[in-house]
């Protein structure tokens, strides 16, 4: 508990990085549990070694991929392609599922500032208050930053407790789908009392057609082709249809994370309407991308240290003999990613942190079966909704781009998300009832 703690303090109040918050972390908690100090040495190693060489390329494409959605126009043409589904009367289900599927390979926040100006151009055209479509669009962002992996945080934390991906692609669509619709429900009419104009800087310019940007089809290609492999892998080693055989290797060869993220890559190279090598260079899209992942890949590599320390330290013993009695199980994770998102703001910090503190104790909660474990992996990233608000980048972003004060944030984004986590979770206690 001193070791979550000192990562709350040292990241909200000293302003430490996160990656020095979670390594001193570990290092302290190390000495003071009386390990040796050849083996903290060792587990400092392994964790960093261990985790980054299991998801480090993972992130790092899927932030490639991302990039290139972002920069080639890609993003915006998948939400005229939703927009067409839904119709623009409907604009904040269109802009919750544009959120949705933009923020599997864009982070919460660049999506944001990313869909901002459109969102605002059709909010003024249906004529309705920006508090309401910007709520929306938030909700889609966070729902799948969360809980549907190839985002850093799923990924990491399905790394550090063993669970399938595909299996935790598979739930997370469906269980982040459902509290999303069932999010907008509840809110809308609560947003709909506070008006905020919209006031896009160029309605006109911003819904027209942009004719560089690639067409639909091949702007969801580079998201759902790794994601299907992944899911069809999960579904042959569950179901056994293909038991061997050519088709067999290959379904088991592309629909391994690795290589169906780095074919995700490959496609999104068809993106630009004019393909230049310079954009994979230093100062191109993907130099860029890796600079953005680096942040993140050293984070969840101090995560994995501190993983690896706990679970040497035989901490899961005694943690285990304390909540012995309070039969917990899947709430558990949910419950301590909520507590370590409120105190410290950050949602990735918040699923690395916990993944690694509840790895030790899979076994004890029984939360060891393959379909429970990847439930496990969603609760933690429902809990790292629970709550958004001022210690939160994204609460800032979408403060500051919508004209929101922060008691109106406080009133619609912080609820929004605090709802989005606890139905979340309400879905994921019950499934683990039927599953398990």
């Amino acid at each position: 508990m001193l070791s979550v703690i000192f990562i709350i303090v040292s990241s909200t109040k000293w302003k430490l990085h996160p990656f020095l918050s979670l390594l001193i972390a570990a290092i302290l908690f190390g000495l003071f549990a009386g390990m040796p100090l050849d083996v903290i040495v060792k587990s400092i190693n392994d964790g960093f070694g261990n985790t980054l060489g299991g998801i480090g390329l993972i992130i790092i494409m899927g932030v490639i991929i991302g990039a290139f959605l972002e920069h080639s126009g890609g993003a915006l043409k998948l939400a005229e392609s939703v927009l067409k589904v839904t119709g623009e009367k409907r604009v904040p289900l269109g802009m919750a599922l544009i959120g949705y599927i933009v923020s599997i390979p864009v982070f919460a926040d660049s999506g944001f500032m990313l869909l901002s100006p459109l969102n605002k151009a059709l909010t003024k055209k249906a004529k309705l208050s920006l508090s309401v479509t910007a709520i929306a669009l938030a909700a889609g962002l966070m729902a799948s930053h969360a809980m549907v992996p190839p985002t850093p945080g799923p990924i990491a934390a399905a790394y550090e407790l063993g669970a399938d991906l595909g299996l935790v692609i598979a739930y997370g669509f469906v269980i982040s789908l459902c509290a999303l619709l069932i999010v907008l429900i509840i809110i809308r009419p609560i947003t709909s009392k506070i008006y905020i104009d919209p006031n896009p800087d160029d309605e006109e310019q911003i819904l027209k057609s942009n004719t560089e940007a690639p067409s639909t089809f091949k702007s969801f290609l580079p998201i759902m082709i790794p994601i299907i492999f992944i899911v069809l892998r999960s579904m042959n080693e569950y179901a056994s249809f293909l038991k061997s055989g050519l088709a067999f290797d290959i379904i088991n060869f592309v629909g391994t994370p690795v290589i169906a993220l780095l074919i995700g890559v490959g496609l999104s190279f068809l993106l630009p309407k004019n393909f230049d090598r310079s954009l994979l260079s230093t100062d191109g899209w993907v130099g860029k991308a890796l600079k953005d992942a680096a942040i993140i890949i050293m984070i969840t590599g101090a995560g994995g240290i501190f993983g690896m320390i706990l679970r040497n330290s035989g901490i899961a013993t005694v943690i285990s003999d304390l909540l012995g009695d309070f039969q917990l199980g899947i709430l558990l994770p949910f419950l301590i990613s909520a507590a370590i998102k409120t105190a410290q703001g950050s949602s990735t910090v918040a699923m690395i942190t916990t993944a690694a503190l509840i790895s030790p104790l899979i076994a004890q909660l029984g939360l060891d079966s393959d379909s429970i474990l990847a439930l496990t992996v969603i609760a933690i990233g429902a809990g790292s909704l629970v709550v958004s608000h001022a210690n939160d980048s994204f609460f800032w972003v979408l403060t500051q781009m919508t004209g929101m004060s922060v008691s109106q944030g406080y009133k619609l984004h912080s609820l929004a998300s605090g709802l989005l986590g606890v139905i979340a979770m309400t879905l994921i206690f019950v499934l683990s009832l039927i599953l398990g």
